[in-house]
């Protein structure tokens, strides 16, 4: 191997050594590096609303930032929520999305993390979906033949 490819390969071991000993570091000091660690801690805020037996649930989404030191940049907005819910059902599960928001925040960012996802509109799509039926698949084009 000439010695520029050794200098090439050996700064990519380095630089991934790097990579993995900061995620290490934030794993241990509870700070969030990725972007899975967010989309989980945000799940880990989710408290769901308290509905009557048999309610149905719905969906709903939220568009919302973050600033560099983790806290929510300006107002969520409610991007979409199940079509025809009720007003009542629609206010409760609105209010545990902005719940979930303030309980989230501030979040722990590592600086790395900080800077790059400062003002970048997030979504955040919340399933409850309790009492509905799941469809039948239908494997009508999966059929296999022997010829």
């Amino acid at each position: 191997m000439p010695p520029r490819s050794r200098l090439i390969v050996i700064a990519a071991l380095l630089a991934c050594g790097a990579i993995g000993a900061a995620a290490a570091a934030a794993e241990t000091t509870g700070k969030i590096d990725t972007l899975e660690q967010m989309w989980t801690r945000l799940r880990q805020c989710w408290q769901l609303p308290t509905l009557p037996p048999g309610h149905p649930g719905m969906q709903i989404t939220a568009l919302f930032s973050f600033t560099r030191s983790g806290e929510i940049l300006g107002r969520p907005q409610i991007t979409f929520e199940t079509p025809n819910a009720a007003e009542a059902d629609s206010i409760a599960y609105r209010t545990a999305v902005m719940e979930t928001l303030q309980r989230c925040s501030p979040m722990p960012f590592t600086e790395g993390m900080g800077d790059a996802i400062a003002g970048r509109p997030l979504r955040l799509r919340f399933d409850d979906r309790r009492n509905v039926p799941k469809p039948i698949e239908r494997r009508a084009w999966l059929t296999t033949k022997i010829l």
